[in-house]
Parts: structure tokens; sequence; C-alpha cells
């Protein structure tokens, strides 16, 4: 099996062999007057991802379009001092190349340390911490003139925070290429990657799990937001 790991729009030159998710929970156990505990079922937690990272610094024929070890480790002290969230993809392919799921976060850069081990050679392992990202913040809220039903002050009418506009053609159509997830076209093609999901929407006859697209598949885009 083979992977291919993106962090936003880079694709890094060799996946980790092994990566540890930690799916959170903030499920809170309570004891009763009688004695009886109750577990209290609360929204789930953000979810932590690690995993070492190797840099190659020779030529490898799974790393020939590798760029400079630096270059991976200044895009991570961006990351982490950016103050921004970004998307995390890993993919999975069998040998022949056919899809399997894909894991597809937002998250920010927690955590990373790097280590130069003689037993590498000359290339370098880097280990990393990942926490997910959940956006939040505050919505507006619209004075309308005049009074309320009850002749109370006016009322207020909240509207939701506008969403970046997209130039993409009204039934604009692309085709699936190897590696691709749905995150992935949406930012090549919408210019945002977190509207995936009206991707798939659009495309619910065709595509029935959004981990599993195949290439040559052609999906219909959604045209401005």
């Amino acid at each position: 099996m083979s992977y291919k790991m993106y962090f936003g729009d880079v694709l890094f030159p060799a996946a980790p062999s092994k990566v540890k998710t930690k799916i959170a929970n903030q499920n809170k156990t309570l004891t009763l007057i009688n004695g009886e505990e109750v577990n209290l079922l609360k929204a789930a937690g953000l979810s932590e991802v690690s995993f070492d990272l190797l840099l190659p610094q020779s030529r490898y024929p799974f790393a020939e379009d590798a760029q400079p070890a630096d270059y991976y480790l200044e895009l991570l002290e961006r990351l982490k001092t950016g103050r921004a969230p970004f998307q995390w993809i890993l993919n999975r392919e069998r040998p022949d190349g056919s899809s399997l799921f894909h894991s597809n976060l937002t998250v920010s850069l927690e955590d990373y340390e790097f280590s130069d081990d003689a037993e590498e050679g000359l290339d370098i392992v880097v280990s990393v911490e990942l926490k997910q990202y959940r956006a939040h913040g505050t919505r507006r809220v619209t004075l309308l003139e005049g009074r309320g039903a009850d002749g109370g002050a006016p009322a207020a009418v909240a509207a939701p925070p506008a969403r970046e506009q997209s130039g993409a053609p009204q039934g604009l159509r692309c085709t699936v290429q190897k590696g691709d997830s749905l995150w992935l076209i949406a930012k090549r093609q919408l210019g945002d990657g977190t509207r995936w999901r009206e991707v798939w929407e659009l495309n619910r006859d065709t595509v029935q799990n959004p981990n599993l697209i195949k290439p040559g598949q052609v999906l219909t885009l959604p045209g401005k937001g």
C-alpha cells in the first residue's frame, strides 16, 4: 500500500510509515447521590495526529521530485508560527493504484522537532504533532428600524458571515486525476478547499463516499457562492 501526504497543496516526498490519530472526546462521568455513575455525553473533542517524517537529502527512486530538506523545514516553521489552519491530507492507495480512503482534516501545527541520526545517513527525521481545527467566530447582527412585535427595542437579525466568492463559472466540470481528493479539487478549481462538501453534494449520484473518488470520474463544480 502506498501513501501520499499533503500539507495544504504541498506534497511531502516520503509519507510516514506509521500515523497515530487520537479521536478525542469530552464526555464526563458523574456520581449520583445514590452512588450510581452516569456518563454525560458531550460534543466530540479535537482529534490529534502524530507521526515521523523522513526528509531525504539524497536522491531516492521514491522521492525523485523532492525539494531540499530545508524547503520543508521552512514550510513547517511557517505553519507553526503563521497562526492559520491548513489542510492535512493522507491519500492511501493499493499497489495497483486504486484509491482507498483518505484522511482529510483541517489542522494546526502544534509542535515539531527534527533530528540528525547517523543511522539515517544524511537524511533528517521530523516528528510532527497536529491538532484538528474547528472554525469559530462571532455573528454579525443587523438592527432593523422600528420596534419589535412587543413594542420594545428594535428587532435584531443575525446575518451569517460572508463567504469568499469563487470565480469558477457555473456548470464547470473537471476530471479526477490520480491522487486527487475532493478537498484538492475544490482548492485547485474553486480556490477554497473547504468547499469540498459542495462538490460532493453536486455529485452524490456518482460519489456515494466523499473519501472514495476514482481517476477518470467527471465531477460538476459549483459556481459562485
